[in-house]
């Protein structure tokens, strides 16, 4: 599965979060600063979590220095999906 879910609006962020969106991009909040890849890992780590999958099932795509991502998300698409309108749903903020 891959589609555009990134949106890591807030960096080094008091505490990681996935939820809501923002746009047509799924919101992600990371504690990490944007140093040398670790708001990148923290997504990863966020999305994993959030997604019930392991950290190896979730790669970043293209333009990994840009705020807005596409992910890949490696899994049972049918789970994933239920999982990422949750996750949309959940602190709606367009």
């Amino acid at each position: 599965m891959c589609c555009r879910i990134l949106d890591p609006r807030d960096t080094a962020a008091r505490r990681s979060a996935v939820g809501g969106v923002h746009g047509e991009a799924l919101r992600v909040s990371v504690s990490e600063p944007p140093v040398d890849g670790g708001a990148n890992r923290g997504c990863v780590r966020a999305l994993a979590k959030a997604l019930e999958v392991s950290r190896a099932d979730v790669t970043l795509e293209l333009a990994s220095r840009a705020r807005r991502k596409r992910v890949r998300v490696d899994g049972d698409p049918l789970a994933l999906s239920a999982r990422l309108r949750g996750l949309a749903g959940a602190g709606r903020s367009d």
